[in-house]
């Protein structure tokens, strides 16, 4: 999948992802970028991105990274998140942006796959504000649930 294609896909089947407006950068094998504007509808208390929107940007970060990785396998697997854990680290204010990084080689996950087995892998995120200051970091664990 390219990477128009990839960010088509999140739109057309995720609807938190047009809710929000997010927009996506860079998507490759190796990296995601996604942006989340400054929307007033959804800050928190402190005038900053919800912590909510927070979660879902860097989550569709991470899928965009699965589907750049591992879109050539969705005919024998269906990529799942498993479980998640995020920190928010400093105030986040104005638009954000989510870069998703692969913790375990695609070509390792795949023989895994290959062998018969259901591979388990992290995408790592980090959230930062346009000043390049890190506001937030999350890890979500993935998995390729072989086709029955």
């Amino acid at each position: 999948m390219s990477q128009t294609q990839i960010g088509d896909a999140l739109a057309a089947t995720v609807p938190m992802v047009r809710t929000l407006n997010l927009t996506f950068g860079e998507i490759t094998r190796e990296r995601a970028v996604v942006h989340l504007p400054d929307q007033p509808d959804y800050h928190n208390h402190v005038g900053g991105p919800h912590a909510g929107a927070m979660f879902t940007l860097a989550e569709s970060a991470s899928g965009a990274i699965v589907l750049a990785a591992f879109g050539d396998q969705l005919s024998r697997a269906v990529p799942l998140a498993v479980r998640a854990e995020i920190g928010y680290k400093k105030l986040a204010m104005g638009p954000v942006t989510a870069t998703a990084e692969l913790g375990r080689p695609a070509a390792d996950v795949v023989a895994e796959l290959d062998a018969g087995e259901r591979p388990e892998f992290p995408v790592r995120v980090s959230i930062t504000r346009e000043d390049g200051a890190e506001t937030g970091e999350m890890t979500v664990v993935w998995t390729l649930r072989p086709n029955a």
